[in-house]
C-alpha cells in the first residue's frame, strides 16, 4: 500500500499521524505543502473528493480567522484556489492519500485505525 501525508512539517497534527504510521510499521512518504506546492488540479480533486472547499479548508484555525472578512467567501474554485496558494495552512492536516484513491482529512487514533485495518 502506497500512503503519502501531505501536511506541515510543524504541524502538531501531522506529526501524531506521522508517529502513528511508524509505530504500526506502516510504510508512508510525507509532503510539506509548503515546501512543495500542491497543483490546482489536485486541490481540486481533493476537494471534490471530501466534499468541497468548505470540508478542505480549516475555518476553526487561526489562519482562518486572521483573514480579512472579504477573503472568507471565495465564490469560484479560482478564488479559493488563490487563498490556498496564498495560505497553505488553511487545508485540513494532515490530507492521507490511499493507494484507492480516496482522500481522508485529519487524524485520530480512530480514523487510523479503521484506515489502515
Amino acid at each position: 500500500m502506497s500512503i503519502i501525508l501531505y501536511g506541515l512539517e510543524k504541524c502538531e497534527t501531522c506529526k501524531k499521524a506521522r508517529k502513528w504510521l511508524e509505530r504500526q510499521k506502516i510504510a508512508h512518504s510525507f509532503i510539506d505543502y509548503r515546501d512543495e506546492p500542491v497543483d490546482a488540479t489536485t486541490l481540486k480533486l481533493w476537494a471534490k473528493a471530501v466534499g468541497g472547499w468548505q470540508s478542505l479548508v480549516n475555518r476553526s484555525g487561526t489562519t482562518w480567522r486572521n483573514l480579512m472578512p472579504a477573503r472568507k467567501s471565495p465564490g469560484s474554485d479560482a478564488e479559493w484556489l488563490l487563498l490556498i496558494r496564498e495560505y497553505p495552512a488553511l487545508v485540513r492536516r494532515p490530507v492521507t492519500l490511499l493507494d484507492d484513491g480516496s482522500v481522508h482529512l485529519g487524524f485520530t487514533d480512530n480514523l487510523f485505525k479503521q484506515l489502515f485495518k
